[in-house]
C-alpha cells in the first residue's frame, strides 16, 4: 500500500480534503467500510483495495441505525487502539473514524431503502437493518467518492443491497466483493465470534460444513427442498437454535428458486447460545 504512515481523520471535511489531495496527484482510491473489531477478513479487503487502487481509506463506524432496539449495539466490540495498530501494520494510509454526530447531525431525517433484494433472509429477521446499512454506506460513498468500495461476501445479502443501491442511485463507485476468510476448521471470521463460549466455538464450524454438504447434494441432483430440510435437521442436532433460515437463492437477485442455469447462493443464519452466526457459499 502507500508509503505514508496512517493518518486518522474524524470529520467529513478532512476525509474529503485528503481524497482531493490524492486525486490532484492522479491517484486512485479504494474505500473499505467497517464497524471495527478488525480481523483478518477485514485486512484481506484492505489488501484487495491496495491491489486495485493507489490508496486505501478504511472507515470505522459502529452504525446505530442498523441495529434494532434489542440487538447488540452497546455490546458490539469497540477496540480502536488495536484496530489502528492492525491498519498501521497493513500499510493503510487513512482511517476515517467519525462519531455519531458527524454522521447523523441534529435533524438528520433521510433513510435509503432498497426494495426486493433486502427482503427475506436477514431482512425479514432484522427489520430496518438494511435501510440503516444502505443509508450509512450511501453517505460513506458520497463522502469519499472512491473509485472502488469493497465489502466482504460473508455478509452476502448486504453486498447485494449495496450493489443495487449504488446502481440505482448512479453513485459512480465500483462495488467489489471480497472472498470470505475462514478459520482452518471452516468458521467464517466475524467480529461476533468473540461472543462464542469455548463449547459453542467447537460446534460453530458445522454451519459451513452443512452448507458444503447441501451444495454437494444439490450439485449431484438432489431436490433442493429435501437437501435444505436435511441440512436444517443436522444444524438442529448440532445445537443451533433457533435456525432462522437455510435457503437457496439466486446469486444476483436473491430471488427464491433460482432459474436453471442461473448461479445460486446458499445462505444460512442460526444462533449458538447468544451469538447469531451467518454464512453463505456459491452453489
Amino acid at each position: 500500500m502507500g508509503t505514508e504512515t496512517l493518518r486518522i481523520v474524524r470529520t467529513i471535511a478532512e476525509l474529503r480534503a485528503q481524497v482531493a489531495a490524492w486525486r490532484a496527484e492522479g491517484l486512485s482510491v479504494a474505500l473499505v467500510p467497517t464497524m471495527g473489531a478488525l480481523h483478518e477478513g477485514h485486512l484481506s479487503l484492505m489488501r484487495q483495495g491496495a491491489a486495485s487502487c493507489d490508496r486505501v481509506v478504511a472507515t470505522i463506524f459502529v452504525n446505530p441505525t442498523q441495529f434494532a432496539p434489542a440487538e447488540d449495539l452497546d455490546a458490539y466490540p469497540r477496540r480502536e487502539a488495536q484496530d489502528v495498530a492492525a491498519l498501521r501494520s497493513a500499510g493503510v494510509p487513512l482511517l476515517f473514524a467519525p462519531d455519531v454526530k458527524e454522521m447523523y447531525p441534529d435533524g438528520f431525517s433521510t433513510t435509503v431503502t432498497v426494495a426486493e433484494v433486502s427482503e427475506g433472509l436477514c431482512g425479514a429477521r432484522r427489520p430496518g437493518h438494511f435501510a440503516g446499512v444502505a443509508t450509512v454506506v450511501a453517505k460513506l460513498l458520497l463522502q469519499a467518492l472512491p473509485d472502488v468500495a469493497i465489502f466482504g461476501e460473508k455478509d452476502y445479502q448486504q453486498l447485494q443491497v449495496i450493489r443495487r443501491m449504488a446502481r440505482d442511485l448512479d453513485i459512480p463507485v465500483r462495488i467489489e466483493g471480497g472472498a470470505t476468510v475462514r478459520e482452518a476448521d471452516g468458521l467464517a471470521l466475524s467480529s461476533r465470534n468473540a461472543y462464542l463460549t469455548a463449547e459453542e466455538r467447537a460446534i460453530a464450524p458445522a454451519l459451513h460444513r452443512v452448507l458444503v454438504e447441501v451444495a454437494a447434494r444439490i450439485h449431484h441432483g438432489a431436490a433442493p427442498a429435501q437437501a435444505l430440510a436435511d441440512g436444517m435437521a443436522v444444524l438442529a442436532a448440532e445445537g443451533f437454535a433457533p435456525i432462522e433460515y437455510l435457503e437457496l437463492r439466486d446469486a444476483e437477485t436473491l430471488a427464491s428458486d433460482p432459474a436453471p442455469g442461473r448461479p445460486g447462493r446458499l445462505l444460512v443464519a442460526a444462533w449458538l447460545g447468544k451469538t447469531r452466526l451467518i454464512d453463505n457459499i456459491a452453489v
